[in-house]
């Protein structure tokens, strides 16, 4: 079973920032960075399971991938993978953040 990616509005606008941030510097970095970010969650589709589980939410369904420095949050849903958040690695979610 193929399950559906949908990305929060959330999680496009910690995308848009994180390339805004990057180009400041570069931009070939920061649509590369992008890039990762988007692709790394094209594997859910098929296996919702690939990132582990959040250990700050220690929630089954709430599960994380590294794309660099940066963690891609997100949700199974029944048949859906939603994408929560992105944001920095070394930043700690509260248990609330994603209610």
């Amino acid at each position: 079973m193929d399950y559906k990616i949908i990305w929060s509005p959330d999680a496009l606008d910690d995308i848009e920032a994180i390339g805004e941030f990057i180009a400041r510097d570069s931009q070939f970095y920061a649509e590369s960075t992008v890039q990762k970010i988007v692709e790394t969650a094209e594997p859910l589709v098929q296996n919702p399971k690939l990132g582990r589980i959040v250990p700050e939410i220690a929630n089954e369904s709430i599960r994380e991938l590294y794309v660099f420095q940066y963690r891609l949050i997100y949700e199974i849903k029944g048949d859906e993978i939603h994408i929560l958040t992105v944001i920095h690695g070394k930043r700690l979610l509260k248990k609330d953040y994603l209610l």
